[in-house]
């Protein structure tokens, strides 16, 4: 595991806006996978501890975990259940402290359909000034169309701001490439991934959304 750094003094770094990724980072997505994880094994003699442990294998190869774990047991993918979702503890807390300070924020994620209305849900919405979502936008990461499209729609330089998420290739990748700063967070079945790339390298890795705090 990747240790997390701290900062004893907040860095900036000319930092306007801060990007969040939702699930894994903002978003709990425990339950949801779990869910899924039994309704696909439903029928089959494949027990939950060996998938997960299987996807945790392929993980750790470099693999897409679920991706491959279901192709390898011969699984259907099951539908994901988003009311099955909930905010970290650690999510409103920290969002609205970024904000006394001064900083815009903004979504950019992979989502189904009707991401504004689990956010006004989730009663985060007021937290962000832009929301990019994949399904409404028909851009999703890594491309980093959809980066860019939540730049301008914050008229901010990518030097002026932060990527924060769980993903080496959805969210840090496509940052760095861009000149944003990277932040990762270890959270979720990507806090398992090991860069393979210096693209996939964050400039910054916590293990909370509190910690960001130490950063901004």
């Amino acid at each position: 595991m990747i240790p997390a750094v701290r900062m004893k003094k907040p860095q900036p770094h000319g930092v306007q806006w801060i990007f969040f990724d939702l699930g894994s980072t903002l978003i709990d997505e425990t339950e949801a996978d779990l869910r899924r994880i039994r309704e696909m094994l439903a029928g089959t003699d494949v027990t939950e501890e060996a998938y997960c442990r299987k996807r945790l294998e392929l993980i750790r190869l470099g693999l897409p975990g679920d991706r491959a774990a279901i192709a390898c047991f011969g699984l259907t993918k099951t539908p994901w259940h988003s009311e099955e979702e909930k905010p970290y503890p650690d999510a409103a807390p920290t969002l609205a402290e970024l904000k006394r300070r001064g900083y815009k924020l903004g979504v950019i994620a992979n989502q189904p359909p009707g991401t504004i209305r689990r956010l006004t849900r989730w009663e985060l919405l007021p937290y962000f000034d832009v929301v990019a979502a994949s399904a409404e936008l028909g851009m999703a990461k890594p491309d980093p169309a959809i980066f860019q499209w939540a730049l301008a729609q914050a008229n901010c330089r990518a030097q002026h701001a932060a990527m924060v998420g769980d993903r080496l290739d959805n969210d840090i990748a496509p940052a760095n490439r861009l000149g944003m700063r990277s932040v990762r967070l270890l959270r979720g079945l990507g806090a398992h991934h090991s860069p393979r790339s210096a693209e996939e390298r964050p400039e910054y890795t916590v293990r909370t959304l509190t910690e960001l705090l130490n950063l901004f």
